[in-house]
């Protein structure tokens, strides 16, 4: 697997893996441990972000320069957001 980061949804019912060798989003049941979806985002998984409403991760996908959002409600990459070199840690700013 080759896990790198670990995040969990707001409800603590998801637990979100990446991979930096295989590019791969691990989804894992938390009550059962039973893997549910394995999510190809590109060639590397680094820091995870999951967003307040627990609908979407986003995942910094270092060797691609984008970060992955994925819906989590389907389980498939929604789309990518170019940013630059080498994402990795992820934040989240909310504006009041």
């Amino acid at each position: 697997m080759g896990a790198n980061r670990l995040a969990f949804t707001p409800d603590g019912k998801l637990a979100l893996v990446s991979s930096l060798r295989t590019g791969d989003l691990y989804v894992f049941n938390v009550a059962s441990h039973k893997e549910l979806k394995r999510i190809n985002l590109g060639h590397g998984g680094a820091g995870i972000l999951v967003n307040a409403d627990g609908s979407k991760a986003f995942v910094g996908c270092t060797p691609d320069n984008y970060v992955a959002v994925v819906d989590l409600k389907t389980m498939e990459v929604a789309g990518h957001i170019d940013v630059g070199q080498g994402p990795d840690g992820l934040a989240l700013a909310v504006r009041n």
